[in-house]
């Protein structure tokens, strides 16, 4: 509970925190952020250096429906015929097939991109595409390419050599144009420029499978909608070499279209099949119907028909007409009914001129069904449930069409029926007409009824080519693949950036954790926001390997601080009466200087004639005579001891010093008893009679009881803390030492204060000026 309340007397009164003075401690050690700053900005340009740089290339596309790519007005009209035209397309469909394995496949086989080139150099590789590749190579064993994993490097060595290194380490030198042989096929390898080859220019040549190539474009390839309610789609690629992936994106969108068209041609070219064999087939039936006719007329000698039997006839004409337009509608019908039985998973020609609008309605839906679960199973599978729908409802569509052409041949046949009656009842008419005339007009009937049937599939035949040749892709391409100049990455501005703020922060975070785990005291502020006792002075360090510091018409600093100190005595001892003045001066542990001050206290009070006398009261660790260099006889431990000796009997005088000298003695077995049997008191009054001054070096008062013993005779305590060396938390014991009161005028003196840290208050005068740190001199 005392500690804690001491602790709370200790942390109590902070003072805030002096933003310059934390600056100046940071400061202090610029040249740790001069050199991380360097490294970091070194490795930040290497970094920059040996990454290839990458550049995003991107092409936009217009997905379009019926309107797209402006249909001219000429092409507008075969809309009618239904050559023309389609439903709107759904984005997310077209946007994955275009990132469909298979489209990228032949993309890439296309191109050839899972053969990659490099330039190599002594610090990095550069990758180079088509024109920027000084070598050209033929394989011949491309199927085998596709699942090769396989590196060599290729390097001229003349106008008509060059030399190959395969991954194995092996060379072979050849001839520009020679078949080589390797392990993964025969290949053949000429310059690009046979006029300028340049001489030991080496290029890596990197084939990798098919499929992780094809992969690693699908997973790079960007495809998104430009507006978000539009039908504009951009794709694009981050890579290495820009014109390659131009390439790939135009071949992209190539491949795109070349499937488009090849799917809306798909109609076209099952209706081209079909009329082109139900062509055949007619051709023979009119051949055969012409050889009748030739026939019938060379056997009845008919040279013509007679003005009469056209007169007769042509009231029938009207029926003639009708009979023959049933008999072509059921003959069309057969042919239709049979192409559906026989090719139950093929689009159906429409448009044929059947007299059913149901069924030419049924057709077309059906065929754009068929189409759109075509272009869906490209990326999907049987199984998706937009698949199992709509050949749900391809089939209900095609039970429909044949249903209605049932219907119709139905129709057609009663009416056809109906026509026959009509015509047999205007036959009875005629019957003045020659057998022969009867007979020949039923030859050419059936004649004119397969001509006719002839002539109208070969009108639909020119239909369907111009269907074919005007057939418009699915997407426009609105600006051509292109990439920028200035790379995306590395981004050099960002890393020069982050490595100077790296650089800084290095030093920074090294520098604040040496602070946090810093439990050293290093300036008077330190001392003086935790210890409230007086702070007597400081004193600063010294390369000096001399104990004693002071001397006549010395003017270095650590000399000056102890004049100072001793002008600052007179003020502390104003208040004490008689000649003779007691100084005690202490520390918490041991090697913070407190023998060291003593002995130069004495030293600079000599010089202003002061008679002084200097006890060794540290009994337990003496140096006085380590620190004087001199062999000193009877000390204070012998007078203690022994009560036949006087005080004046154990004083020495230190002639070099002109100060006199008890020392501690030998180290007696009992120090706390012996500086307790009151003899101690003795000394002291004699000091106080014969001296000026009687400086006490007494003994820690952390380790040992001495100094608590004897601190109640001192007219000055000095407590004695060693900068970069005292552990602040001990600065606890000063601070309620001086509360309790427990020692009398107890002041502080700051020993070993490094002054080019700005830890202390300057240097002294007459000698050479520190040196500063740049930030102070400014």
């Amino acid at each position: 509970m005392q500690k804690e309340t001491s602790l709370n007397y200790i942390f109590q009164e902070e003072e805030p925190i002096n933003i310059r003075e934390q600056l100046e401690k940071y400061l202090f050690h610029w040249k740790w952020f001069v050199v991380t700053i360097v490294l970091a900005l070194a490795m930040a340009y290497a970094y920059s250096y040996y990454i290839p740089n990458k550049y995003r290339v991107a092409t936009s596309i217009l997905i379009g429906d019926e309107s797209i790519g402006g249909l001219s007005s000429e092409l507008s009209a075969f809309k009618d015929l239904g050559l023309i035209g389609g439903g709107k397309k759904s984005i997310e469909n077209e946007i994955g097939i275009l990132k469909s394995y298979t489209l990228m496949e032949r993309v890439v086989k296309e191109l050839g991109v899972h053969i990659n080139f490099y330039k190599e150099d002594r610090v990095r590789n550069t990758e180079i595409y088509n024109t920027e590749v000084p070598f050209k190579i033929a394989f011949f064993s491309k199927e085998k390419m596709y699942s090769l994993n396989t590196s060599f490097t290729i390097r001229s060595l003349s106008a008509s050599q060059f030399e190959i290194v395969l991954d194995d380490g092996s060379a072979q030198k050849h001839v520009f144009g020679e078949n080589v042989s390797t392990k993964f096929g025969d290949i053949t390898v000429t310059p690009t420029n046979t006029k300028n080859i340049h001489i030991n220019e080496v290029v890596r040549v990197v084939i990798s499978p098919l499929k992780n190539v094809v992969d690693g474009l699908r997973g790079a390839l960007q495809v998104g909608l430009i507006f978000e309610k539009s039908s504009l789609l951009e794709l694009s690629l981050i890579t290495q070499n820009k014109e390659k992936a131009t390439a790939i994106l135009n071949e992209l969108v190539q491949q795109y279209n070349r499937d488009a068209v090849a799917d809306k041609n798909l109609i076209g070219n099952n209706t081209s099949t079909f009329i082109n064999e139900r062509l055949a087939v007619i051709e023979k039936d009119l051949s055969a119907v012409d050889k009748g006719v030739e026939d019938f007329k060379s056997n009845n000698r008919l040279t013509g028909i007679p003005t009469e039997s056209m007169l007769v006839l042509k009231s029938n004409e009207e029926l003639r007409k009708k009979i023959i337009g049933l008999n072509t509608q059921i003959r069309l019908t057969d042919y239709v009914m049979a192409y559906i039985t026989e090719n139950k998973d093929n689009l159906i020609p429409p448009n044929l001129g059947l007299n059913d609008g149901s069924v030419d309605a049924n057709t077309v839906q059906y065929n754009a069904l068929i189409l759109e679960r075509n272009r869906i199973l490209k990326g999907s599978s049987d199984i998706n449930p937009i698949i199992v729908n709509l050949n749900s409802q391809i089939a209900q569509l095609r039970a429909s069409i044949s249903q209605g052409l049932v219907n119709l041949k139905s129709s057609l046949t009663i009416s056809l029926n109906d026509a026959k009656e009509a015509e047999s009842k205007v036959n009875s008419r005629m019957v003045s007409v020659p057998k022969q005339e009867r007979e020949f007009r039923d030859i050419q009937r059936q004649q004119q009824i397969i001509e006719s049937l002839y002539l109208y599939l070969l009108q639909k035949r020119e239909e369907n080519a111009i269907s074919l040749a005007v057939t418009v892709p699915n997407a426009k391409v609105i600006d051509t693949a292109r990439g920028s100049d200035v790379p995306i990455s590395p981004k050099r501005k960002v890393i020069y950036m982050m490595a100077l703020a790296l650089g800084l922060a290095i030093p920074i975070a090294v520098i604040y954790l040496m602070f946090l785990f810093d439990n050293k005291v290093h300036n008077s502020k330190e001392v003086e926001a935790i210890v409230k006792a007086p702070l007597l002075g400081e004193i600063p360090n010294t390369k000096d390997t001399e104990k004693v510091v002071v001397h006549k018409d010395d003017r270095s600093g650590i000399a000056e601080s102890f004049r100072m100190i001793r002008t600052n005595l007179d003020f502390m001892l104003a208040g004490v009466r008689g000649r003779g003045k007691t100084i005690f001066v202490s520390s918490t542990v041991t090697n913070e200087g407190k023998t060291f001050i003593a002995l130069n206290l004495a030293s600079v009070l000599v010089l202003s004639n002061k008679k002084v006398l200097l006890i060794g009261a540290d009994i337990r660790k003496p140096r006085f005579e380590e620190y004087l260099n001199i062999k000193l006889g009877k000390g204070l431990t012998h007078y203690l001891t022994d009560s036949s000796l006087k005080v004046s009997d154990v004083i020495e005088h230190v002639e070099a010093l002109n100060i006199d000298v008890l020392h501690s003695g030998v180290i007696p077995p009992n120090p706390s008893e012996l500086l307790s049997n009151g003899r101690f008191e003795d000394v002291l009054a004699y000091g106080k009679e014969h001296y000026d001054f009687v400086i006490v070096d007494t003994a820690p008062v952390k380790l040992v009881t001495d100094t608590m013993l004897l601190g109640k005779n001192a007219d000055l305590f000095i407590y004695t803390i060693r900068a970069n060396y005292s552990d602040k938390r001990l600065l606890e014991i000063p601070a309620k030492l001086y509360k309790e009161k427990r020692f009398p005028n107890l002041a502080v003196l700051l020993n070993d204060v490094d002054v080019e840290r700005g830890y202390g208050y300057g240097y002294g005068y007459g000698e050479v000026e520190v040196k500063k740190p740049w930030w102070k001199k400014r």
